[in-house]
């Protein structure tokens, strides 16, 4: 990839869906992970999963309190054999109470590391699924999955590997079925549902 530092701005209002827990510790500092609760303007919800500083827990309050959290989305590869292969996370840089509706917005900017898919639903919308390389500083980078829809999906089919992309809609999770040993086991994907898609 590139040597640029890219776009990767989270925003997210919701509330507080169960206690944090202790996620791990690196360079001596402990992370915890927390669930947020967003609803969707259509009534649905999505629980995203939020990874912060102990500091930033000093400014929680009850279970159940409405919260905004800025940061950016993170993403890293799970070698221990449970659950997803490729881990998604919001990472919080500011954490405070909120009030008023919910919110959930993402700006991306980044490099397409593979050809773009477009297909369609069984009910026959248009949809194409991205992966978008977006580096930090350091010289790491997140892989984010992103899909589009409709005429946005066919102008981004379009685009190469290699391609310069910048994007912006919302962070969501994903209901599906997974046969695990010859029986259906229900899991939780999380992505980048794109509302623009522009190339650079």
């Amino acid at each position: 990839m590139t040597g640029n530092i890219d776009i990767n701005l989270v925003r997210l209002c919701g509330t507080l869906a169960a206690k944090p827990v202790f996620s791990h510790e690196s360079r001596g500092q402990a992370f915890y992970r927390l669930p947020l609760e967003v609803r969707r303007l259509s009534g649905a919800a999505d629980t995203l999963p939020v990874l912060l500083r102990r500091e930033l827990l000093e400014a929680l309050g009850a279970e159940g309190e409405k919260l905004c959290v800025t940061g950016e989305l993170r993403t890293f590869n799970n070698h221990r054999g449970e659950g997803a292969r490729l881990v998604i996370t919001v990472f919080a840089r500011e954490l405070s109470f909120c009030g008023g509706e919910d919110e959930d917005a993402v700006q991306l900017s980044g490099t397409l590391c593979k050809p773009p898919v477009l297909r369609r639903t069984p009910l026959g919308r248009e949809i194409c699924d991205l992966l978008l390389a977006v580096n930090r500083r350091y010289g790491r980078s997140d892989y984010l999955p992103c899909i589009c829809w409709g005429r946005t999906a066919r102008e981004a089919a379009a685009l190469g590997v290699g391609a310069r992309v910048r994007l912006e809609g919302r962070f969501q999770s994903r209901g599906y079925i997974k046969l695990v040993d010859g029986a259906p086991v229900e899991k939780t994907a999380y992505e980048v549902s794109a509302s623009t898609v522009e190339a650079e």
